[in-house]
């Protein structure tokens, strides 16, 4: 399993050729509190820096971008019913999407945690 995070402050968690993404615990907080989440339809397909999801919050709405190309295989409902689990867990249940990649090493040129945490400080 590798951990790959994007300038857009997404994260990847990457198993096989399958990425299950999500938003950042830094970009949760920005957003602040959300209120609405919607989420791609499983089967679809993005290029990479395709809108894929969007948020919204008490402040803000803003997009998902799909961090890679590839196909949805699965969603999480759980957070259209629940937002709020994305800024209580934004790395664990408050994941997003499951993206089965259209080429793996695409994700080699993605940051690392290391590199993520010099990005956003």
């Amino acid at each position: 399993m590798t951990i790959k995070f994007t300038e857009e402050h997404e994260w990847l968690k990457i198993e096989g050729d399958v990425a299950t993404v999500g938003i950042t615990a830094h970009a949760a907080e920005q957003l602040g509190d959300l209120v609405f989440v919607e989420l791609p339809e499983v089967g679809a397909t993005f290029s990479k820096n395709d809108d894929a999801a969007t948020v919204e919050s008490v402040k803000a709405a803003s997009d998902v971008f799909c961090p890679l190309d590839g196909e949805i295989t699965e969603i999480n409902q759980a957070i259209v019913d629940n937002p709020e689990l994305v800024n209580s867990a934004p790395m664990g249940d408050g994941w997003f999407f499951k993206l089965k990649l259209a080429n793996t090493a695409d994700a080699d040129a993605l940051m690392d945690e290391a590199a993520y945490k010099e990005f956003i400080a």
